[in-house]
């Protein structure tokens, strides 16, 4: 199966909304999410940051820049990426979204994309994930571990810029970044 890694473009940002209707559903059992009104879980407005658009109900500090990325396998569109850089100096990345679709989980996919991500920013990075989302700790431990051979911390830690919410964070440089001094 033939995976493809592609800056997300205007256009593809139905795509990925589309997608994300997914994404926060898998992750709905873990935010205490329930379905809205009319049933039908809609993430443009929390994604448009990352498109350079102004998001209604919520807008990034100034300082931040988006990544969008969709991810396609054999063609077809099997998940996203959504990256941001929250400080320039030194260059720190997140990844604030990553999404799989179920039938490509367990094949290396999500591996592939989190190193080849990585790599293409190069500076310090940030994976966030809830404390009660322990799927998603396990996934990023075991990827963070294997692309860093080890070399990262992880605490946990309450983020003003999230609403005072408290995350599991680990962090690390990535392998095109130069250790600090």
């Amino acid at each position: 199966m033939g995976l493809e890694i592609t800056p997300a473009s205007e256009a593809d940002y139905t795509i990925v909304c589309n997608l994300a209707r997914f994404y926060i559903y898998d992750i709905a059992e873990h935010a205490g999410l329930k379905f809205p009104a009319d049933g039908m879980f809609d993430a443009e407005d929390q994604l448009a940051n990352y498109w350079g658009r102004t998001g209604t109900r919520r807008t990034w500090p100034t300082a931040w820049r988006g990544f969008p990325f969709l991810l396609r396998i054999d063609g077809h569109p099997a998940g996203f990426a959504l990256v941001k850089r929250v400080r320039d100096t030194p260059a720190t990345f997140d990844m604030g979204e990553f999404f799989i679709a179920r039938q490509y989980r367990r094949l290396g996919f999500g591996k592939s994309v989190a190193a080849t991500l990585f790599d293409r920013f190069a500076g310090a990075w940030e994976v966030r994930e809830m404390p009660v989302n322990t799927p998603a700790q396990a996934f990023w431990r075991t990827i963070i571990a294997n692309y860093t051979e080890g070399a990262f911390t992880e605490t946990r830690e309450i983020f003003s810029v999230y609403d005072d919410k408290e995350f599991i964070v680990q962090r690390f440089l990535s392998k095109a970044a130069s250790p600090p001094d």
